[in-house]
C-alpha cells in the first residue's frame, strides 16, 4: 500500500492559502489577496503522522524521511526478517 502526505500551506486563521498564492521562502506573500504563509502542515494517509510547523521545508524534509519509513515495511517484520538478529 502507498501513502500519500501531501503539503499544505495556511493562513494565520486556519484558512488554506490556495496552490497558486506564491510566497518568499520566509512566507511572506507575493500574491495581492493573500496574508502570507503561517504554517505547512502534512497529515499522512496512514493516520499515525501529521506535521504542522512554520518551516515548509523542514515539513517537507519530515514528510520525506516519514513516507521512506513506509517503503521500508513494518518494524516488526523487519525484526523479523534480519539475518543478524540473533
Amino acid at each position: 500500500m502507498s501513502f500519500r502526505a501531501q503539503l499544505t500551506d495556511h493562513h494565520a486563521d486556519g484558512t488554506l492559502c490556495p496552490a497558486d498564492h506564491k510566497h518568499t521562502s520566509s512566507g511572506k506573500p507575493l500574491h495581492a489577496d493573500c496574508p502570507g504563509r503561517a504554517y505547512t502542515q502534512a497529515i499522512c494517509s496512514c493516520g499515525n503522522w501529521e506535521m504542522k510547523q512554520h518551516g515548509k521545508g523542514y515539513v517537507n524534509e519530515c514528510r520525506k524521511r516519514h513516507l521512506a519509513d513506509h517503503a521500508k515495511g513494518p518494524k516488526v517484520l523487519r525484526d523479523l526478517l534480519r539475518l543478524d538478529a540473533f
